[in-house]
């Protein structure tokens, strides 16, 4: 989260895929971006807009994305119990909203992030709990 935190979601996000698409990239194939090109990727790339809809390996690799976040966040919901992480999986659901009122924010929960959700809530910087860190 410091990164997220630090850089903000996006900046992070293409960060992120920068270093994957890299990482795994080979020599002899067509590399597709969803949406966005990677200023710090020095491999040629092609930003496909709304590409989940336009190319079946954007799509698929949005799907694998989002089974694995899933899955992050269940092992997350045992690590940090209370916040109902496997049922919310991050998303600011009534029920989560209500846990972190309750609680107040774990260490998993950004602190830069200036959602309603947080607004609303009246959070700061220092209201995360330290009960399940």
């Amino acid at each position: 989260m410091r990164v997220i935190d630090g850089f903000g979601l996006h900046v992070s996000n293409l960060a992120a895929l920068s270093d994957c698409l890299q990482a795994v990239s080979r020599s002899d194939c067509v590399r597709l971006v969803d949406g966005f090109r990677l200023p710090r990727c020095q491999l040629e790339h092609e930003p496909v807009v709304d590409g989940d809809a336009r190319s079946a390996a954007i799509a698929a690799a949005s799907v694998i994305a989002k089974v694995t976040r899933d899955r992050y966040m269940c092992r997350a919901d045992q690590l940090y119990p209370g916040w109902g992480f496997a049922g919310n999986v991050g998303y600011s659901t009534p029920d989560h909203r209500e846990a972190i009122l309750a609680r107040g924010i774990s260490r998993l929960h950004r602190r830069s992030f200036a959602s309603v959700a947080y607004s609303q809530l009246e959070l700061d910087d220092g209201a995360y709990s330290e009960r399940a860190a």
